[in-house]
């Protein structure tokens, strides 16, 4: 193995701040990229629905009858 220790795995001779806040954002990154759009979806979906509730006349429509 390249490293003595954990310890020397986690320092990586005075890098491994630079290394492993590297890796910590690209996972972060990769997470959002593949989160975004099930929560735009959802969000769509939120949305479409409720027009539709609005446009068919719903109990929470703007629509009041007099």
């Amino acid at each position: 193995m390249y490293f003595d220790s954990f310890n020397a795995l986690l320092t990586m001779d005075g890098h491994g701040a630079f290394v492993w806040s590297a890796y910590l954002i690209t996972t972060l990154v990769i997470a959002a990229i593949l989160v975004a759009p099930g929560r735009r979806r959802k969000k769509f979906l939120r949305q479409l629905a409720g027009e539709l509730k609005r446009s068919r006349g719903g109990p929470n429509s703007s629509k009041e009858e007099a």
